[in-house]
Formats: structure tokens, sequence, C-alpha cells
């Protein structure tokens, strides 16, 4: 089973790829959905996985930046 987090800052670029992409893998699979704007630690994690930007998947592995909300920098 794939492990996917879907992390985002709670903007509406953000809310709406949550909406349209993450709601749709929910059907298939487990979503880890991780607000960096609330969750400032899980920034690092975030940064060790590759993310640069959100909304972002991060997919067994593999990111999947979706749009553009914020720079990572601009999150904390």
């Amino acid at each position: 089973m794939s492990k996917i987090t879907y992390y985002h800052a709670g903007c509406p670029v953000c809310v709406e790829a949550e909406r349209a992409v993450v709601s749709t893998i929910l059907h298939t699979y487990p979503v880890k959905i991780v607000n960096l704007g609330e969750d400032k630690e899980a920034l690092n994690k975030a940064r060790e996985e590759g993310v640069k930007s959100v909304p972002a998947l991060v997919m067994d592995g593999s990111v999947f930046h979706i749009n553009f909300g914020a720079s990572l920098e601009d999150i904390g």
C-alpha cells in the first residue's frame, strides 16, 4: 500500500487542491494531511522528504508539487 502525505498551508490554492485531488485519492488510499501553517514542527519532515512548496503530495518517497501556494521558506 502506498504511503501518501499531503502537505499544505491552509491557503486557498491548498484548500482547492485538497478538495479536487486529495479527496479523490482518499477513496483508494489513506492520506495523511498535514497543515504546515498549524504544525510548524512538521516543516523539517516536509523538507527532508523534498517538499519545496505547498500544496504537495509525497507518495512512496516521490514529491509531487501541485500548483503553487507558498514556498516552505514563506511558511517558516
